[in-house]
């Protein structure tokens, strides 16, 4: 059985001035393995090629996810989309990434700069075979995937940073590989690659985009199973039941709640060692307990969690923060963010005595609706989830 599956991040920047970004990037899974991915560079900037690259991805991705071949997809934008009139040229260059049953990758380039494979962390050239369709040459490579490929895909805002700043003609090509082979010597995931590679353009554009910038990178790797136990059952008599499938799940064990680390300490025999020091004023610290990965409060942790969660998918402006703190929170998203590919919560749906107090802001269905949005936010980052309530 084929364990490698993708791991999948991407940002983006404005060109100055602009509210919206002329760059698209669609994902869309085909089957359980198989994945589509687009990333199209509107002609100019602006509502006008935010709309082309935004029709352009969502074609192309939507007729691949169904089946459709490569010919039809492009001879369907060149059909929809209207050539400029002031410059004549094509509305929206185009990168395809299809990930077939994760173990080959199809590329299917039209003049967006050429995707960069980092194979054992180094720039690893791969052949390309030209072909013309709807009078637009296209380029089309097929890649056997191995653990730990990373592919990284770029609109023409990448390299134009720095242009007539830091650099007479740009970022060119060898010098960002040299920067993602050093990045990616750090383990670190999709999104944070990208979020790096994005980063330095915007830097090297003097925090004024000339143009906008997105990098989207996909991270081959293996499996990783998590298991994330939060709340005690509604039933006592289902402590045993609860406890016995949490446990044995392949994978680490996180335990959130002061109630729940008792019942899991107890259903193992052993004590929790709780701790005094805070990482962070205000969020509880977290406590030990031997056969357990991680032991931290319930809601006030998973709740910051989430916060994290909501702006990875977003600007990850936060991963300074949770990227290398010590609290209960960033030690969760650490493990739920970088490490895990699928996830399985085991939920209680006891009601806690304690959130029953009208002055504090907790009560059992934000408990719920911290599971349910967490459980979406991480779907979103290309996870696989599966909730379980007792």
């Amino acid at each position: 059985m084929n364990d490698l599956c993708a791991d999948i991040g991407y940002k983006s920047i404005n060109h100055v001035g602009e509210q919206l970004c002329g760059d698209h990037v669609d994902i869309v899974e085909q089957g359980e393995n198989s994945t589509v991915l687009v990333l199209a560079d509107g002609l100019g900037s602006g509502v006008k090629a935010s709309i082309l690259s935004t029709l352009t991805s969502t074609i192309i991705s939507t007729m691949m996810a169904e089946g459709l071949s490569l010919e039809d997809c492009v001879e369907t934008i060149a059909a929809t989309l209207p050539i400029c009139s002031v410059r004549g040229v094509a509305y929206s260059t185009f990168t395809i990434i299809h990930l077939v049953n994760n173990r080959e990758a199809e590329l299917i380039q039209y003049d967006n700069p050429p995707v960069i494979l980092l194979r054992d962390g180094v720039n690893c050239e791969y052949p390309m075979t030209e072909m013309s369709i709807g009078g637009k040459t296209i380029r089309k490579s097929i890649i056997r995937l191995c653990e730990g490929d990373i592919f990284i895909a770029m609109s023409d805002g990448c390299p134009h940073a720095g242009m007539g700043l830091s650099y007479n003609f740009g970022w060119k090509r060898e010098d960002i590989i040299g920067f993602m082979e050093a990045c990616a010597a750090g383990g670190y995931t999709a999104k944070t690659l990208s979020t790096m590679l994005v980063d330095e353009c915007n830097r090297l554009y003097g925090g004024k985009p000339g143009d906008d910038a997105t990098a989207c990178v996909v991270r081959i790797r293996r499996r990783e199973p998590m298991n994330l136990l939060f709340g005690p059952p509604a039933n006592r008599d289902d402590c045993d039941r609860m406890m016995s499938l949490f446990f044995s799940k392949e994978g680490k064990h996180i335990v959130c709640g002061g109630t729940t680390s008792s019942i899991a300490a107890r259903y193992l025999g052993k004590p929790v060692r709780a701790s005094l020091k805070f990482e962070q004023s205000d969020i509880p610290p977290i406590a030990e307990i031997e056969g357990v990965d991680l032991v931290t409060e319930g809601v006030i942790t998973v709740n910051r969690v989430l916060e994290y969660a909501r702006d990875y998918l977003k600007d990850n402006a936060t991963y300074e923060q949770w990227g290398f703190k010590r609290d209960g929170a960033s030690l969760i998203c650490r493990l739920l963010f970088e490490e895990a590919t699928d996830i399985n919560f085991f939920v209680g749906r006891a009601v806690n005595p304690a959130h029953q107090n009208p002055d504090l802001p907790i009560n059992f269905n934000i408990k719920m609706n911290l599971v349910e949005e967490l459980s979406e936010c991480l779907r979103k980052m290309g996870k696989r989830v599966k909730v379980s309530y007792f």
